[in-house]
C-alpha cells in the first residue's frame, strides 16, 4: 500500500502533467494532423512495396546462406522512403514551427489531395508549411511562387528539393477597390487565353506577368493562394494571385475536369471580396475557418 506522502507526490505529478498537456494542446493538434497524414502515406507506400517473406531457415548455415542471397546491399533497393516525405518528417519532428493554417483548415486541402494526388499543385507562397504540401503530393508536381527572393534562397538552403520561383507583383493593397471594379468588364471575365493575358487592359492590371514557363506548360489540378503579403497598405495584396488562379483554372482543356482552388485568410476584405468575385461564389464548395475551397470548371465563368 502506498504511503500518504507517495500519494500526494503522485497527485502533484499528475496535476503538473495535465497543465503541460493543456498548454501544448494547440500545437499538438497540428503535429498530430501532420503525423497522421504522413503515416497514412507510409502505410500505403509500405503496402505497395512489401513482398511476401521467404520461410525462415532452420539452421545457422542455412541462415547465413539465406541472408547472403536475400538481403540486398544498402542503397541498391527501390523501397526507400520518398525524399519529400523523409524531409518533411525530419523538418516537423526537429523544429518548433507549425504551419500557418490550423489543423481544420489544412484538413480541407488534405481531403482533396488524398483523392487527387499525385497531381499538379500550384501554391502562391513559400512558407513553413511548404514541405508538408510537397510531401502530401508525393509523385506529383508541386510548384511554389514567392514574392521574396531572399526568402526563397533561405528556404532552398534547408529544403533544396522544393521547386520554387520568384514572382513580382505590380499591385498595392490601396488599389484593391478600383481593381475589384474590373469584375464588371466583360473582357476581364471572358474565357481565358493565358498566352494573350496581357492583351486586355484589365488583365494588364490584374494578371501576373513574368511567370515561370512551368505555369503555362502545366494544367493545374489544385491551386492554393496563401500569398503574397497583404497586411499593410503598401503590400501587394492577393488581388492578382486570386485573379490569376481563376484564369489558370478556367484555362484547363475541356473534359479534363475542374480545378480545386483554395484561398486562405478570407477573414480579410481583399481575400473575401476577390475570391467571391473572380472565383465565383457559385463555385464555392466549402469554407472552414479562414480558408475557402472553390471547384472551378474549365472555360466557364459565373454570370
Amino acid at each position: 500500500m502506498s504511503s500518504p506522502t507517495h500519494v500526494r507526490k503522485a497527485i502533484r505529478f499528475a496535476s503538473l502533467r495535465a497543465k503541460i498537456a493543456q498548454q501544448g494542446k494547440t500545437g499538438l493538434a497540428l503535429r498530430l494532423l501532420l503525423a497522421a497524414a504522413l503515416a497514412g502515406f507510409l502505410l500505403v507506400f509500405a503496402a505497395r512495396t512489401l513482398v511476401t517473406p521467404s520461410p525462415a531457415p532452420t539452421s545457422s548455415s542455412q541462415a547465413q546462406e539465406y541472408h547472403q542471397d536475400a538481403a540486398p546491399e544498402c542503397g541498391k533497393g527501390n523501397a526507400g522512403l520518398p525524399l519529400a516525405v523523409a524531409e518533411a518528417l525530419v523538418h516537423y519532428t526537429t523544429s518548433n514551427v507549425t504551419p500557418q493554417q490550423t489543423a481544420d483548415e489544412i484538413g480541407v486541402s488534405l481531403r482533396v489531395l488524398q483523392r487527387r494526388a499525385p497531381c499538379n499543385f500550384l501554391v502562391f507562397g513559400l512558407g513553413l508549411d511548404s514541405p508538408m504540401w510537397a510531401a502530401l503530393n508525393h509523385g506529383g508536381r508541386t510548384v511554389f511562387l514567392e514574392e521574396d527572393a531572399s526568402w526563397i534562397a533561405s528556404v532552398r538552403s534547408k529544403h533544396p528539393g522544393l521547386e520554387s520561383y520568384h514572382v513580382a507583383y505590380d499591385t498595392v493593397l490601396t488599389d484593391a477597390d478600383s481593381l475589384l471594379g474590373l469584375r464588371d468588364h466583360p473582357a476581364c471575365v471572358a474565357q481565358p487565353d493565358l498566352a494573350a493575358a496581357a492583351a486586355a487592359s484589365c488583365r494588364l492590371a490584374l494578371a501576373l506577368k513574368g511567370l515561370p514557363p512551368v505555369f503555362h506548360e502545366l494544367e493545374w489540378d489544385l491551386v492554393m493562394v496563401d500569398a503574397p503579403t497583404g497586411w499593410t497598405p503598401q503590400a501587394p495584396g492577393r488581388m492578382a494571385a486570386i485573379y490569376t488562379a481563376g484564369m489558370a483554372a478556367r484555362a484547363r482543356r475541356p473534359g479534363d475536369g475542374p480545378t480545386d482552388v483554395f484561398v486562405h485568410d478570407v477573414d480579410r476584405p481583399v481575400e473575401d471580396n476577390f475570391s467571391k468575385a473572380f472565383l465565383c461564389e457559385g463555385y464555392l464548395a466549402e469554407q472552414v475557418g479562414r480558408i475557402r475551397h472553390f471547384v472551378i470548371p474549365s472555360h466557364q465563368f459565373c454570370g
